[in-house]
């Protein structure tokens, strides 16, 4: 297999599922509680393949575009398809003011959490502090702890551990793909479930190069700070984009290491083992975006699997009928 295709596969867990990003399309797999799995796929817009792509610092405010948009779409699809009584051949989309409105909150949500709270309260021990470098630096350090703690608090949930274990299936997958092997349960057991193309390592690079970029506004007015946090986050988003790709690109370098080493512990925390059943919907999720990728006719559902049938009925509580799998 041709090494430049197979960097082009990535993903992402959604609800009961997996979602693959390929060439062209994306591909989508979820668990149903039937225990069949309903695949769906669809064409990637142009802003995703489109010449601009390719140009630095624009490719990497379009992957941020990107990864909010397509990701909250997968996850709106996905627990659509995952619902009880829902019948495929009634589907009529995801109405345009539901994602602009859930992309508008997500938003307003996590630059209020991750930037603007941090700066407020670092603006507030500033007297204590008494330099603007310090004050940038605990700033940076408060916005780590407030990521880090958010992800451990959220992963103690009973349905975010399910979606942190399909996490894991689906970069054990990428992973199995990548070195050219067939996709089958046995062949994905064979990885682990960090990977240093994981959207946790960007996360991460965005925490760090904000601060050097925050560090070289020293000594405007609060209300300038808070406007800085919002208005250079395309540009913060795009230089970590690029210190990223520069990092993939060197992975046997002290940088790429050293890049990669962090994203790769915190995946600690946003991954889990999977359950078999849990690795073969990432399967089927990365077999559906290469396939429509290639052109090729794509089953809409998958019947339940000797993987599913062979569970105990203690595993599947008969009053919720809720699917098996990933860590309790």
């Amino acid at each position: 297999m041709a090494e430049q295709p197979l960097q082009l596969y990535g993903g992402q867990a959604v609800i009961e599922g997996v979602m693959i990003r390929g060439r062209d399309h994306f591909g989508l797999a979820v668990r149903r509680q039937d225990g069949s799995i309903e695949l769906h796929h669809e064409r990637l817009s142009a802003i995703y393949n489109g010449r601009p792509r390719r140009w630095p610092l624009v490719r990497g405010f379009l992957t941020l575009v990107e990864t909010l948009i397509l990701g909250i779409k997968a996850l709106q699809l996905s627990a659509n398809m995952a619902a009880v009584d829902r019948i495929p051949e009634e589907d009529e989309g995801i109405p345009a003011w539901v994602m602009a409105s859930t992309l508008a909150v997500s938003l307003v949500f996590g630059i209020g959490l991750f930037f603007v709270t941090p700066l407020l309260i670092a603006w507030a021990l500033g007297p204590l502090l008494n330099s603007d470098l310090l004050s940038e630096i605990v700033e940076g350090v408060i916005r780590l702890v407030f990521l880090v703690g958010y992800i451990t608090l959220i992963g103690m949930l009973k349905d975010v551990k399910r979606v942190f274990a399909y996490h894991g299936a689906e970069h054990m997958t990428v992973h199995a793909y990548e070195h050219g092997l067939p996709l089958t349960i046995e062949n994905v057991r064979k990885f682990g479930t960090p990977h240093p193309r994981c959207g946790t390592a960007f996360l991460l690079t965005v925490m760090g190069v904000s601060v050097v970029v925050f560090a070289l506004l020293l000594g405007p007015s609060l209300e300038w700070r808070i406007a800085s946090r919002i208005l250079l986050l395309p540009l913060i988003a795009a230089v970590s984009y690029e210190v990223i790709r520069f990092s993939g690109l060197h992975q046997d370098s002290w940088f790429g290491q050293m890049v990669a080493k962090p994203g790769l512990w915190l995946q600690k925390l946003t991954t889990r083992q999977p359950d078999d059943d849990q690795i073969e919907v990432a399967i089927h999720a990365m077999k559906t975006a290469i396939a429509a990728d290639a052109g090729e006719p794509i089953a809409r559902e998958v019947p339940p699997s000797g993987i599913w049938n062979d569970r105990s009925e203690t595993e599947l509580p008969p009053e919720t009928g809720s699917a098996p799998g990933g860590a309790a």
